[in-house]
């Protein structure tokens, strides 16, 4: 875990109406570092006396209280020199970070094997770390109160071995009710789009420098060679299977089979088409079946509509009896047949009309296991708000390509790089807290993440509640605790707890040079993203300009590094998108492979094959590009 700010800031509170501290009882500044001598302090003010209205009278024997002026006198103005040095602060500075795709890589943790399950509390199943303290065998939760029972033998196991203020344990079971899968036991299905529209031709310089006229089906057939070829040197027992869609779905498989066809009413039964997928036979490894598939790859011809969803449930369901497998959508327009139909579908962002087919398949594909990767061509409208959900939610990719970079984007998006699936992530903190924008009002937080690849990175906000500060501040520090449960590749199901604790403060009175801008910069693109895409635009726009105004402060009291330059960037370019989205109230597919990028953004240094080249664009190209799109 790491978070953006040293302390626990507790006056911050997120306001329907906007962003900004409580700023009655408690003085939520930024306070930076005096250059120079302090200045000189103010004198003591004087305070008038009242003139007597009358003579006074003679003493009374009894006390009488001292002479209340009738009104206080005015505030003392504020000092320049005070006004220079704070700023208020209204982004909130309570975020952590999780780069779980190191936490889920268990081949550098060898050394915190614990192959017991961990001892969990009976009420918010907060797990007994290094924080915990017993007394007569019974452990209050540190993070909800509640009294646990606990026995001699697991208190000397769980605790003795955990000294510190941070422990972080992995726990293996001794046994696994799931199968063992081979590592290569995985399957890639490419998904192509061969509708009437892939006959569209685009100019190239042939290898002998004269111009030559390639159509989109084949700059992919092209592109599907080439992924074979490589797939066959580097990963020989991985299986492929080809699915293609325009009129109807057509099923190949590993070329070896008979193809099975779906059509008319076929395209509309969802629980059909996912069973005859589940049930076409396994494809064989590539070392085997390479020669059947260049064969089928060749044969592909344009013809028809496009029934892209039909296509997608189909591939997923061939691909769901393996965990880590992928499926790879090519396409150069919306479904306009069968299940996932857009054609008469408003292309709103923030429409409830937003097909549900697609968040129904992602879901599933999450449960399986599945990651899909979708890529259009540019300059072709394919609903990518919507169809994007299905890559957005199983962790694969977003893109926008042409006839010479499709080849690179298809082999990046075959890689074997799934690291660990059925992921799930529960953050606990104190019972007072609790996490802004997220569907959960109390300290607890459990978020369904489905399959990780290198280089994931989610980030989280958190606040205390109004009620619990007085609280809070009679406290030194406040516990926090991550518990990661998922599978790795080999279908082992393992448990990682890291407990840690942070000291608390009643205001923000930390030097801003000490932010961490990298948590921050992630945060506030993956944030504004998912607002973005939930029609919540002015909210948005809102975190934007409160980051904006924060970095523009750590500026002028630090210099900003060159890679710290580019959150600046994510910063600027989501302005740009939620600026044209609220003119339009629509995401073209630019802006929405742009949006999407951002929802899987990582800090600088751990960039993820995913994401490199994409979030290194300068903000000015992006921008350039969203202009030209709508």
């Amino acid at each position: 875990m790491e978070f953006a700010c040293s302390h626990v800031v507790c006056n911050w509170r997120c306001d329907e109406a906007d962003i900004s501290p409580i700023q009655n009882e408690y003085d939520n500044t930024v306070a930076f570092k005096q250059k120079g001598p302090a200045p000189p302090p103010l004198p003591p003010r004087r305070v008038k006396k009242p003139h007597p209205i009358s003579l006074p009278l003679p003493s009374a024997p009894a006390f009488q209280p001292p002479l209340i002026p009738r009104s206080l006198p005015p505030p003392v103005p504020p000092r320049t020199d005070k006004l220079e040095g704070e700023s208020r602060l209204k982004a909130n500075i309570n975020v952590v970070s999780l780069s779980v795709g190191k936490l889920v890589n268990i081949s550098q943790a060898s050394g915190m094997e614990n192959f017991q399950s961990p001892v969990v509390c009976g009420k918010c199943s907060a797990a007994l770390s290094c924080l915990s303290s017993l007394q007569r065998n019974v452990w209050v939760c540190e993070f909800c109160g509640c009294e646990n029972s606990v026995s001699d033998g697991l208190q000397r196991v769980c605790i003795g071995q955990r000294a510190g203020v941070r422990s972080d344990d992995l726990y293996l079971p001794s046994q696994s009710d799931d199968d063992y899968q081979n590592l290569e036991d995985t399957l890639v299905v490419f998904c192509v789009d061969i509708s009437g529209s892939m006959s569209v031709t685009t100019e190239v310089t042939s290898s002998s420098g004269f111009p030559a006229h390639i159509s989109r089906l084949e700059g992919i057939q092209d592109a599907l060679q080439r992924a074979l070829t490589s797939m066959l040197q580097q990963s020989p027992r991985r299986r492929v299977a080809l699915v293609t869609f325009g009129d109807e779905v057509v099923i190949y498989g590993d070329g070896t089979s008979t193809p099975l066809t779906l059509r008319d009413w076929a395209l509309v039964d969802y629980d059909h088409i996912w069973q005859q997928g589940a049930a076409y036979s396994i494809p064989h490894c590539i070392a085997e079946t390479f020669q059947q598939l260049i064969k089928r790859v060749r044969e592909l011809r344009e013809h028809g509509a496009t029934c892209l969803g039909p296509a997608a449930l189909a591939s997923v369901a061939i691909a769901s009896r393996y965990p880590g497998s992928k499926v790879i959508l090519c396409t150069d327009g919306k479904a306009n047949i069968g299940l996932g139909e857009m054609e008469q579908t408003a292309s709103l962002s923030s429409s409830p009309l937003t097909p549900y087919f697609y968040r129904q398949l992602a879901l599933q594909a999450v449960g399986s296991g599945v990651i899909i990767s979708i890529m259009s061509f540019e300059g072709t409208d394919c609903r990518l708000a919507d169809v994007g959900r299905l890559a957005d939610t199983t962790g694969g990719r977003v893109n926008i390509v042409n006839i010479g970079t499709i080849a690179r984007e298809m082999q990046a998006a075959s890689m074997d790089n799934v690291l660990a699936t059925s992921v799930t992530a529960t953050l606990l903190a104190s019972d007072g807290m609790f996490f802004p924008y997220e569907d959960e009002n109390n300290h607890k937080l459990v978020r369904e993440i489905g399959n990780v690849t290198k280089g994931l990175e989610i980030t989280f906000e958190f606040a205390v509640k109004p009620e619990f500060m007085q609280v809070f501040l009679q406290k030194d520090t406040l516990p926090f605790q991550l518990q990661l449960s998922f599978k790795t590749r080999d279908q082992q199901r393992v448990t990682r707890i890291i407990t840690e604790q942070r000291p608390v403060t009643s205001s923000s009175r930390i030097w801003a040079g000490s932010f961490n801008m990298s948590v921050l910069g992630v945060h506030c693109a993956q944030l504004c993203a998912s607002l973005t895409m939930e029609g919540r635009v002015q909210e948005a726009q809102k975190q934007l300009k409160a980051q904006q105004h924060l970095l523009e402060q750590i500026s002028q009291h630090r210099p900003i590094q060159k890679q710290e330059s580019i959150y600046g960037n994510w910063m600027d370019t989501m302005t740009t998108i939620c600026d044209i989205t609220t003119e339009s109230q629509t995401l073209s597919d630019e802006a929405a492979q742009v949006v999407y990028e951002m929802r899987r953004a990582s800090s600088v240094g751990n960039f993820s094959s995913n994401t490199t080249e994409a979030q290194k664009k300068p903000a000015r190209k992006k921008k350039k590009a969203l202009m030209e799109g709508m």
